[in-house]
């Protein structure tokens, strides 16, 4: 070859042909000179198919139903089954490069789960009506006495979004994890008097703020949300759907009382609702305010405007309301901004009273924090004697509100909470839980019992502390741990 040639004429010239992945050394356009050695690398690439075993997962629940130190397997364990494809780089007949293109499960592995005892040798409490609780991603059934519970859930993927008995006490209505594409969760109810306990998948997706039977446990209202890839995971729909569902599984034609909206001021985060004794209208509670729903006509009346509050973050905070036992009032907290600057955010929590019938909205507690969650007790009777020397005495109704303090209002986003109660008129407030120094509650919404209870005839009230289910006397503020495994997420009593 002449002086000057490049590796590329010089290849052609010998009719030395390539590969399309082959590689030269030196590069095809440089310039080589009398006894160069070019270096020809034969590259070829491949896929090749493998099976792997998937190990299952070992699990340990502990479980109440059964003595402490006491194990047993509760589902055994099944190995799963996975297809790797990968692609590897031979060079010169060595393997130079290998990756993983594509992963395919043929069959999921089952985890393991062995039950272990972790029941307390604690006194059992005779309860009226029946106790539900989440405990790691399980649901439990505490009927008739505090010794008497069993599993009724076992799949452990309940994500406690929605967690709630029906009235009657004959479903469990839940929300569980899905792993499906775009979907955060699947809408579940319990059979709790079908023998074994029937599923019941509602077909509906992605309920992150409210589904819930209605006073007559004959019907279910629930509202949607949208998956979305940013932060907190959804778009709400602020809609409202009714259907219905039978014990043996039946479930009826969704009816719309709300079509999709924006949902007013920070819409995106969603509105949370609650039926009226009556079951005819369900409250809604949204950022900037709160109203009512008539079912009947599907038409919607704002009650309360509130200022919303800026939380600075991805969240919105919407406040927590109830009803009056008999419908004329609704218990709700208020923010009242303290502060002209916006960027300093400080602001005063209020419990308020609403009646609904005449009059205007009443202040009862000052500075509770954001998350107080008011909700008054059941009607009960009691003698009101007019004169103590006559015989007029008259027969009455009457219902406590039971509410979270925050320990310290002014920080009540991170404040842990104090149980307090006071009479419907805001009067007699007594703090119940925890005792003065101790660390306070989460917040959450607390459950009365539906009836008296039957050592002292007095209400209670069931609530999560430390991860464990407690019940306190509301007249002599006696409290007892039922529960132990520091576990329990979400409670409901029916």
């Amino acid at each position: 070859m002449p002086a000057g040639s490049t590796v590329q004429e010089i290849l052609k010239s010998a009719q030395f042909s390539l590969g399309e992945m082959d590689r030269v050394e030196p590069p095809m356009y440089s310039v080589v000179s009398e006894g160069a050695l070019i270096n020809v690398i034969r590259v070829r690439e491949e896929y090749y198919i493998e099976q792997q075993i998937i190990p299952f997962e070992h699990k340990e629940i502990r479980n109440e139903a059964l003595p402490e130190g006491e194990s047993r397997l509760s589902q055994p364990g099944v190995n799963g089954l996975e297809e790797i494809t990968y692609h590897r780089v031979i060079e010169n007949d060595v393997e130079v490069s290998k990756g993983i293109v594509k992963t395919v499960t043929l069959k999921e592995a089952i985890p393991e789960i062995l039950m272990v005892g972790s029941k307390a040798s604690a006194v059992s409490i005779v309860i009226p009506g029946r106790i539900a609780y989440l405990s790691a991603g399980n649901a439990w059934l505490i009927d008739n006495a505090t010794s008497q519970r069993k599993m009724i859930v076992s799949t452990g993927d309940l994500d406690g979004r929605i967690f709630s008995l029906s009235k009657d006490g004959n479903f469990l209505l839940f929300t569980r994890y899905s792993s499906a594409e775009n979907i955060i969760n699947t809408l579940w109810a319990a059979s709790l008097t079908t023998d074994p306990i029937r599923m019941i998948d509602l077909k509906v997706n992605n309920v992150v703020h409210f589904a819930e039977f209605d006073p007559s446990s004959k019907k279910i209202a629930y509202s949607t949300v949208e998956w979305r890839e940013t932060a907190p995971g959804w778009q709400a729909n602020n809609d409202l759907i009714e259907n219905t569902v039978s014990t043996s599984g039946l479930i009826g034609t969704p009816k719309i009382d709300l079509e999709a909206n924006s949902g007013g001021v920070y819409g995106w985060w969603g509105m949370d609702f609650y039926w009226s004794p009556d079951a005819l209208h369900l409250l809604y509670s949204r950022p900037d305010g709160i109203g009512i729903v008539d079912t009947q006509d599907g038409s919607i009346k704002s009650t309360y405007v509130i200022e919303t509050y800026q939380t600075g973050g991805n969240w919105a905070w919407a406040p927590g309301v109830s009803w009056s036992p008999d419908g004329n009032i609704i218990y709700m907290v208020d923010h009242i901004p303290v502060n002209s600057d916006s960027s300093k955010n400080q602001a005063q929590f209020d419990l308020l009273a609403i009646p609904l019938i005449s009059g205007s909205p009443i202040h009862l507690v000052q500075d509770v924090g954001m998350f107080a969650y008011p909700v008054p007790s059941p009607v009960s009777r009691i003698l009101d004697s007019i004169n103590t020397s006559s015989e007029n005495v008259l027969d009455q109704d009457s219902f406590l509100v039971a509410y979270l303090q925050a320990i310290f209002p002014d920080q009540s986003e991170t404040s842990g909470y104090r149980l307090c109660i006071i009479d419907r008129d805001g009067s007699n407030r007594v703090s119940l839980f925890p005792e003065e120094g101790a660390n306070g509650l989460d917040p959450q919404r607390i459950v009365w019992s539906p009836a008296p209870m039957a050592d002292s005839g007095e209400y209670s009230i069931a609530f999560i502390y430390n991860g464990n289910i407690w019940i306190i006397n509301s007249f002599n503020g006696v409290a007892q741990q039922i529960t132990g495994d520091g576990l329990t997420s979400q409670i409901d009593w029916r």
